[in-house]
């Protein structure tokens, strides 16, 4: 049977339960720590993740995917700590975000496809903790460097099984171009989320992308300054209408800290970007327009876990 890797150890899929796939915890300028610690309060930072996880479980979340790569900070010995004192699994991932580092722009390709191999298979940093996705951003279009990133993302999921979890802007539908990268390198899409189209009401666009076979993710809820939490939930109820149920992954892509905004529990700017509002606030909206529990359970349950189980390797 297939597991999935969390840093506290291997699980079944069974075992995820309600899952939010795309979220963070800290994310620190790279580096931060290790060249000025006392910019970095660690054991407040860990306290104030643990404190948000729990509120996340009393409302019912059980698994939370970390999409945090190494150039936003990823730290899996402090995302472990986290972990073993939360009340929510924590799936991490490799990859790489919007600004890759010189060396990913230089190293050659079958050394980086090592590497995101290795953290998938062997551990992350020297610990047991491997990664359980493939994380892989674009912007508002698909660059010469972003596509190179976007092909070796792909070799490595085909070299392991692991999922993979994008980045993209909607407005400019680079998701579509995400596609069509990763299929001409002989990725199922099904294995595939495109991430942050939740940010557009360009249906046919959805669609679209879901017509080729990947998961879409209505995955910002709270971030009211790209699209209010109001129309986000108009889209995923119409998407419901029309029976997408099937291709819908819902989350936040909230952190537990970032250090480009203030700190604390609650951000006073953007008060439903936590990781509760999709309980507290998007599923009584949905079930007000007719959105049933088991299309609410297959977005929330049955989609994460389909898309986090790993396949067999190409």
């Amino acid at each position: 049977m297939a597991t999935i890797s969390t840093v506290t150890g291997e699980v079944t899929p069974e075992d995820l339960g309600v899952t939010l796939f795309h979220e963070h915890l800290a994310m620190v300028s790279p580096g931060l720590e290790l060249n000025w610690p006392q910019a970095f309060d660690r054991p407040a930072e860990v306290a104030n993740a643990v404190e948000l996880l729990s509120r996340a479980a009393a409302v019912g979340v059980r698994t939370l995917v970390d999409l945090t790569t190494i150039d936003l900070g990823r730290d899996v010995t402090m995302q472990q700590e986290i972990g073993e004192r939360a009340e929510v699994r924590i799936i991490v991932c490799t990859g790489v975000h919007l600004r890759p580092s010189r060396f990913l722009l230089h190293a050659p390709d079958e050394r980086i496809v090592e590497l995101f191999v290795d953290d998938i298979e062997r551990g992350i940093g020297g610990t047991s903790i491997r990664a359980g996705a493939l994380k892989i951003a674009s912007a508002e279009e698909v660059t010469e460097e972003n596509e190179r990133l976007l092909r070796l993302i792909a070799r490595a999921h085909l070299a392991t099984g692991v999922p993979i979890i994008t980045h993209s802007e909607a407005l400019t539908e680079s998701g579509a171009r995400q596609q069509e990268v990763l299929a001409e390198e002989g990725v199922d899409l099904t294995q595939v989320a495109v991430g942050h189209v939740g940010d557009t009401m360009d249906l046919d666009y959805l669609e679209r992308l879901a017509a080729r076979g990947s998961f879409i993710g209505m995955d910002r809820f709270g971030l009211d300054v790209v699209l209010p939490v109001a129309e986000r939930i108009e889209v995923v109820a119409a998407l419901c209408k029309r029976g997408r149920e099937a291709s819908v992954l819902l989350s936040h892509d909230a952190a537990t800290s970032y250090d480009a905004l203030p700190r604390g529990l609650e951000l006073p700017d953007h008060p439903l970007w936590k990781f509760t509002t999709i309980h507290e606030v998007v599923l009584p909206a949905l079930r007000e327009r007719g959105v049933s529990e088991s299309q609410i359970e297959t977005m929330l349950v049955d989609n994460p876990r389909r898309l986090l189980t790993p396949i067999a390797p190409a």
